[in-house]
């Protein structure tokens, strides 16, 4: 017998009860004063008709109460599940498939939440070199495994007070906020050498050796996140000129009307 079983059976009986003690002082209050006698049949009546009625009917309604109960528990309990897994579809969503970073979308949309007004931040767009010659010389599946482990170089190096996310193709991008220029260096620089420090083999043992160029622009008041793209991409491109493997910085983008 279970908890529930047991709860229902004690309720019913409960309620009989006190249906029997109902029954037995009303025969006892209005028969006298209607000139009757209250005999042993009165008494059997009193006792009998609660136990016939009352307790199947009680236990019925309890009963009831239980399973909507029960039935709401196991709604709320579904709602859960189903806002669980709303909320897990979201962020996959906002994931790109292969290197779990931010998609595209979702680090400009996060990047322009980030930069509050009379706050500061530097954006790093972080490109890995060469990297078409990884893929044409070991085929794709060794260029996605590299794209994942030089993801999650990138995410190491940055920490959880980092926005980082995958651009596209073998770009990524970062943004940090409340640190300045002068400070981020240092996170472009791990970030360099969490990429040197990546062991990557091919089959047949051929390591796979990658690394990146990054550029920084850094960002106080109220310059525009085109402004700020812009910028941290020129820095890309300069890194790339300058022979790769190399942070290049932009000077702190002056606030704009």
């Amino acid at each position: 017998m279970t908890a529930s079983t047991r709860a229902i059976i004690l309720k019913a009986s409960l309620a009989t009860l006190l249906s029997i003690a109902a029954s037995l002082g009303l025969a006892l209050t209005v028969v006298p004063m209607l000139g009757g006698v209250v005999d042993g049949t009165a008494w059997l009546m009193c006792i009998l008709c609660p136990l016939l009625i009352a307790w199947p009917a009680s236990a019925w309604q309890f009963r009831q109460a239980q399973r909507l109960k029960d039935a709401h528990g196991e709604i709320e309990r579904l709602h859960g599940e189903l806002s669980a897994a709303h909320e897990a579809l979201l962020e996959r969503a906002r994931r790109d498939g292969l290197t779990g970073l931010l998609n595209r979308e979702s680090f400009l949309a996060d990047l322009e939440q980030a930069m509050a007004p009379g706050g500061k931040g530097t954006l790093l767009f972080i490109d890995a070199d060469h990297f078409k010659q990884v893929n044409d010389r070991f085929g794709h599946p060794v260029g996605d495994d590299a794209l994942r482990r030089l993801a999650q170089a990138i995410a190491g190096a940055v920490g959880e007070g980092g926005l980082s996310g995958r651009l596209g193709g073998e770009e990524f991008a970062v943004y940090l906020p409340r640190i300045a220029l002068t400070e981020a260096q240092a996170v472009a620089k791990q970030v360099l050498d969490a990429v040197r420090r990546l062991r990557i083999e091919a089959s047949g043992g051929e390591p796979v050796n990658l690394t990146v160029s990054i550029g920084a622009a850094g960002w106080t008041g109220r310059a525009t996140i085109e402004r700020l793209i812009a910028e941290a991409d020129a820095q890309l491109y300069r890194a790339k000129m300058q022979g790769r493997n190399r942070v290049v910085c932009s000077l702190n983008i002056a606030a704009v009307a």
